[in-house]
C-alpha cells in the first residue's frame, strides 16, 4: 500500500495545537479536568472532528474526554475495533505564549532557541545526531513545546483525515479519544471504557522513532508525617524530638543507591520528591517504583518497617506513613494476550520502522486503561527532551507514526490469526 501523507498538513495541525496552553494543574486534582484551558482545547478538537466528518463525536463532561468514531469501510471482514488515545494536557513547565521554531533541513549543529540565551547542542543532547537533514520543531527557549502529547493528537488526526480522504482503504471501526490530565495521573481513572467500545487501544504518547512499550512501572505514593517535640535548644537534652532530624534518619535508612539517579532499565527506586516542615512537624512525600510486582511489595514493606523501627526508639509514635497504590505494570495483563503488541510490531515493520521494545520508566494512561479492561500498549509520538525548554520533535517521525496508524488498521484484518 502506497501512503503519501502531507507533512505540511501535519505540521500545520501540530503548530496550531501547541500554541494553546493546556497545562494541567496538580492543585486541582478533584476538578474535571484540572484546568479550564483543557476544556477549551477539547471543544476545538471536537469542532475539528465534526468538520472531518467523524461519527459519534462527543465531549463527556463527566470525564472530559473527546471521543469519536470512524466507521468501518469493510463490514464483511472480522476487524477488531481499535482505539487510539492521546492526551491534551502538558506538564508542569511554562506553557504560556508558546512560540515554536521550525528548523528545516537540520544541519547537525547548534540550534539557538531564539534570543532566549538557550540552545540545543549535540554535545549536550546527543539525540540530535539522529536527525540531520530532517525538519525539527523546537521551543524558543522560554516554554515547553507540548509535543507530549500534542504530537500524538496531530498524528492521530492526520491519519484519520487520510483514511477519510481514501475510502478505498479497508478497515474496521476506529475509535479516537483525546483526554485530560495525563500528566497528573488522573485522566484515565475517569474514562468511560464501556461507552468507548474498543476491543483494545493504543496510546500515542511515547518518545523517539520505533519506541513500543507494553511494560511500565508499578507505582505508589508514600506520604510520611513526622510529629516532633519542639523545645528551646538550650533545654533540649533528652526532651527534644526534632521532626526534621527524624525525617533525615528515615530517609537515610533507605538504600542510598535505590534512587532514580543511580538506576536504569528495570531497576526500581524510591524518590523523595517533597520534604518540608520545622523541628515540631515535618512531611515527606515519596514515589515508589518497580517493574517487578514482588520487589514493589517489598519496597513498600521496607518503608513501613523503617517507620516501625524508628517509632520504637521514642516514647510515643513519631512517624505516620500512608502508602497509596497508583498504577500497576500493564505487562501483567498484556502478556496474557499479546496480539495488540504483535499488531504494533507488524505495523512498524510494514512502515520500515524497527520496533524498539523497552520498559517504560514511568506510567502511561495505558497502564490505567489496561487494568480497567482496555488493553492499551504505548506507541512512539516522537518527542525528545520532553517537559521543558529543550523539548523538540522531528516532523519526519510524526509523519511516520501517522503512516503506522493507517497501516495498523488495515493489517488488523488478520488479527485473529496472530
Amino acid at each position: 500500500m502506497d501512503i503519501k501523507l502531507s507533512a505540511g498538513e501535519l505540521l500545520e495541525r501540530f503548530l496550531r495545537y501547541v500554541k494553546v496552553n493546556t497545562r494541567s494543574n496538580p492543585e486541582n486534582m478533584d476538578q474535571i479536568p484540572s484546568s479550564q484551558n483543557q476544556v477549551d482545547f477539547a471543544h476545538q478538537l471536537e469542532d475539528e472532528l465534526n468538520e472531518l466528518g467523524l461519527s459519534d463525536v462527543y465531549y463527556n463532561d463527566a470525564d472530559s474526554y473527546v471521543t469519536a468514531t470512524l466507521p468501518a469501510t469493510d463490514t464483511e471482514s472480522n476487524y477488531p475495533t481499535i482505539g487510539f488515545f492521546a492526551h491534551r494536557d502538558t506538564a508542569d513547565f511554562n506553557a504560556e505564549n508558546i512560540q515554536p521554531q521550525v528548523v528545516e533541513n537540520y544541519d547537525g549543529g547548534v540550534i539557538k532557541l531564539s534570543d532566549s540565551g538557550y540552545e540545543l547542542s549535540p554535545e549536550d543532547f546527543p539525540s540530535l545526531n539522529k536527525y540531520k537533514g530532517q525538519t525539527l520543531i523546537t521551543t524558543d527557549g522560554r516554554t515547553l513545546l507540548g509535543a507530549d502529547d500534542k504530537s500524538g493528537i496531530a498524528e492521530i488526526m492526520t491519519a484519520i483525515a487520510y483514511l477519510i480522504d481514501h475510502p478505498e482503504i479497508k478497515h474496521g471501526d476506529i475509535k479516537i479519544a483525546f483526554g485530560p490530565d495525563e500528566e497528573i495521573g488522573m485522566g484515565a481513572t475517569r474514562f468511560d471504557v464501556e461507552r468507548f467500545g474498543a476491543d483494545f487501544a493504543f496510546t500515542v504518547d511515547g518518545g523517539p522513532l520505533g519506541d513500543l512499550e507494553y511494560e511500565t512501572f508499578t507505582a505508589a505514593q508514600a506520604n510520611v508525617k513526622i510529629t516532633g517535640k519542639s523545645v528551646h535548644p538550650s533545654e533540649a537534652k533528652n526532651i527534644m524530638i526534632n521532626a526534621l532530624q527524624v525525617g533525615m534518619d528515615f530517609h537515610n535508612a533507605i538504600s542510598a543507591f535505590d534512587r532514580p539517579e543511580y538506576t536504569e532499565d528495570r531497576e526500581g527506586f524510591y524518590f523523595l520528591d517533597g520534604f518540608e516542615g520545622t523541628s515540631d512537624e515535618a512531611r515527606m512525600s515519596y514515589i515508589i517504583r518497580d517493574h517487578d510486582s514482588h520487589v514493589f511489595e517489598y519496597r513498600k514493606h521496607q518503608m513501613e518497617k523503617i517507620a516501625e523501627v524508628i517509632n520504637s526508639k521514642y516514647p510515643q509514635k513519631v512517624i505516620d506513613i500512608e502508602i497509596v497504590d497508583q498504577y500497576r505494570n500493564m505487562r501483567e495483563i498484556l502478556e496474557k494476550d499479546m496480539r495488540p503488541v504483535t499488531l504494533a510490531k507488524k505495523s512498524y515493520k510494514a512502515a520500515g520502522v524497527t520496533p524498539n521494545i523497552q520498559p517504560v520508566r514511568g506510567g502511561t494512561d495505558g497502564s490505567i486503561l489496561t487494568f480497567r479492561g482496555l488493553p492499551t500498549p504505548n506507541l512512539f509520538a516522537g518527542g525528545e527532551n520532553m517537559h521543558a525548554r529543550f523539548e523538540y520533535v522531528s516532523l519526519e517521525t510524526m509523519v511516520k507514526m501517522s503512516e503506522i496508524i493507517i497501516r495498523m488498521v488495515t493489517i488488523a484484518k488478520d488479527y485473529e490469526q496472530f
